[in-house]
């Protein structure tokens, strides 16, 4: 159905039994991240707290809080939606069937963004930004935080809503140097829509005009942050999946949504920058203070009634793992028709999103030889890491499927693998490979890949914001893992009785996979991978084709690496800068391409210049206990 505003759909929420209220008093310093933290943990409602201390303003969260909750959301819209976004992606197809085309015509309607006559919503109220619900997220946050803003920004060569972008990228409220009521942190990462409207402003000595939009419809949030085809605007999205027009006017020449909930309106000056951050962020760990945009607050707005929406984030799953699958279920194959050859994609949440992408592609470039290697798949994996947000992806593992009948070519087709998936090895060779299943996915490589030949790595390149892996801010390495052909190995279902001998703490994570304890050490960082291969030295070949162990993963804690899948994906995929710190047995450099002979050997130890990772505040939980108890949570 169509909502109106963030509270109808709430009060929608409510009557289908998917709301929590929290009616006492809640401080927004940490309590109430801890609260959705606890409900989303236990994939329990939205949550709207009625009482926030220090603020005469409503706070909800926990809104998209599973992809069924998403999806009841957007039950009227989202066919609608979908048939756009494949007319937009394949219009022959309209051509062909023009009656199912015309049923979308409503919703292309919605799609136009509606300009109101009146220049100043009497809905709206002005306060400041000490009014608002000033949420701090994590102990070691610099301040408050807005984690479901909709930024809006203008192209200054072509004004208008027309070409106007609208994305999420985390405003700071107040803390660190920032004048309250006057100036607020503007944070926003690599290949944003909002650097290049910057950067278009700054080339005309002008500032940038920044509005920020809170609440209002839902699907105003998820259109923030949607990876939409070109020539598909976020306003435009926004009105289809809502139901209704994207609503605007112009107050003191800034744009204002007049469905949004709260509008921060401002300006972003020319080499002005304020320390932003720190931040408890999506891949787990801190983001740390950094120089970012600082912008002058113009005016702040609230609707009558208005309700604050924000999310939680931290080491994943978290709330915005919904957003993710949302989108996925929305766009269907618009990454692959974008990408010639690529079948499959899925950046894998529990590392983070960007440290860990999967995808399968084609292999047709030479159907005529009988020898399977790498070509194609090289190519597509090439295209990934130029290609919008998923450029921004640190570990590519591609590979494409083979036939059928040329891929059983085990010994024993009835070993039975007794870790992940209880499967037999063999079965990876006749079952559709899904993305999707990144246990699956990772043995289906690992039991084909030639460590000499298929491993290509990309080093001093531009990483994401986040990743505090290399040695400096959007800086590191990458690591493309491009596999093609039958099949090797039997990947080790137990640790090896040489790994064994050698009297270091080895666990099995999955077949062919083993965590061993960094080995104590006083010199620096780089001996753990040093003294881990001298004590693996003359195993080699031997450790890998005979016996079936193709990662080796050190860290502080192998008990704890593999005692769950997701501690395995998150702390090897967050903590490794591929050039620095993969290595392998019997390592060789021939003709610059790095292989070995031996399994993979990954420093996934904490290193000095990482971030610290998030930690909940044992107070604030107990607190926490005491009013959840209340609500049978």
């Amino acid at each position: 159905m169509a909502y109106s505003s963030l509270e109808a759909c709430l009060l929608d929420l409510e009557r289908t039994g998917q709301l929590l209220r929290i009616k006492e008093e809640v401080d927004p310093y940490l309590e109430m991240a801890a609260i959705h933290l606890r409900i989303f943990e236990q994939k329990g409602p939205a949550i709207l707290f009625e009482k926030v201390k220090g603020s005469k303003f409503r706070a909800a969260s926990n809104i998209f809080g599973t992809l069924e909750r998403s999806e009841f959301i957007f039950r009227d819209t989202l066919p609608s939606v979908k048939q756009l976004i494949d007319i937009k992606i394949n219009p022959l197809a309209a051509i062909q069937n023009p009656l199912k085309s015309l049923a979308t015509l409503p919703a292309a309607i919605n799609a136009l963004p509606n300009k109101n006559p009146i220049s100043k919503p009497v809905l709206f109220e002005e306060i400041n930004i000490s009014d608002l619900p000033l949420i701090h997220h994590w102990p070691m946050d610099g301040g408050a935080f807005v984690t479901l803003p909709q930024v809006y920004t203008e192209d200054a060569d072509k004004p208008g809503i027309g070409n106007a972008n609208l994305g999420m990228y985390r405003i700071q409220l107040n803390g660190n140097d920032y004048i309250l009521n006057k100036e607020i942190g503007l944070h926003y990462q690599l290949h944003r829509g909002i650097g290049v409207h910057q950067t278009k402003a700054n080339n005309k000595g002008l500032p940038l005009k920044v509005s920020c939009f809170i609440g209002g419809p839902p699907a105003h949030s998820v259109a923030a942050v949607m990876p939409l085809p070109e020539g598909m605007s976020e306003m435009n999205f926004a009105g289809v999946l809502a139901g209704k027009r994207f609503g605007y006017t112009y107050i003191d020449g800034f744009c204002v949504s007049t469905d949004a909930d709260f509008v921060i309106t401002g300006e972003v000056f020319p080499g002005e920058n304020k320390p932003e951050g720190p931040f408890g962020d999506h891949l787990g760990y801190y983001s740390l203070q950094h120089p970012f945009p600082v912008m002058k607050v113009h005016k702040v707005y609230a609707r009558k009634n208005a309700i604050w929406a924000f999310t939680v984030v931290g080491r994943p799953p978290q709330e915005d793992t919904s957003f993710g699958q949302l989108i996925h279920h929305i766009t269907g194959s618009a990454v692959s028709n974008e990408i010639p050859g690529l079948k499959e994609v899925h950046a894998v949440d529990a590392a983070g999103v960007h440290p860990l992408l999967l995808a399968i592609g084609s292999e047709r470039y030479t159907p005529f030889l009988e020898n399977k290697k790498p070509a194609e798949i090289l190519t597509i994996a090439n295209h990934i890491l130029g290609t919008g947000q998923l450029s921004l992806a640190k570990f590519v593992w591609i590979t494409a499927e083979a036939k059928k009948s040329k891929e059983i070519e085990l010994k024993d087709n009835n070993a039975e693998n007794t870790q992940t998936t209880g499967k037999s090895v063999a079965e990876f060779a006749t079952n559709k490979l899904d993305v999707n299943n990144v246990p699956d996915f990772l043995q289906y490589m690992l039991s084909r890949m030639d460590f000499s030949n298929d491993l290509h790595f990309y080093t001093n390149t531009t990483m994401d914001t986040l990743d505090y892996s290399g040695d400096g801010l959007n800086s590191g390495s990458k690591l493309v893992l491009a596999t093609y052909g039958d099949v090797r190995r039997e990947l080790a279902t137990s640790i090896p009785e040489n790994i064994k001998a050698l009297n270091i703490n080895a666990q099995l994570v999955m077949p062919g996979v083993i965590a061993v304890n960094a080995v104590n050490t006083v010199n620096t960082e780089t001996t753990y991978i040093l003294t881990i291969q001298e004590k693996l030295k003359g195993l080699g070949e031997n450790l890998l084709e005979k016996q079936g162990v193709a990662m080796i993963i050190i860290t502080e804690d192998a008990t704890w690496l593999a005692a769950e899948f997701n501690n395995f994906i998150w702390a090897a995929f967050t903590r490794t800068n591929p050039a620095k710190d993969i290595d392998g047995v019997d390592s060789y450099i021939n003709n610059k391409h790095w292989g070995c002979k031996g399994p993979l050997i990954f420093d996934a130890t904490i290193k000095k210049h990482h971030a610290p990772a998030v930690v909940k505040d044992k107070e604030v939980e107990k607190k926490v206990t005491a009013i959840l108890s209340k609500y049978g949570y």
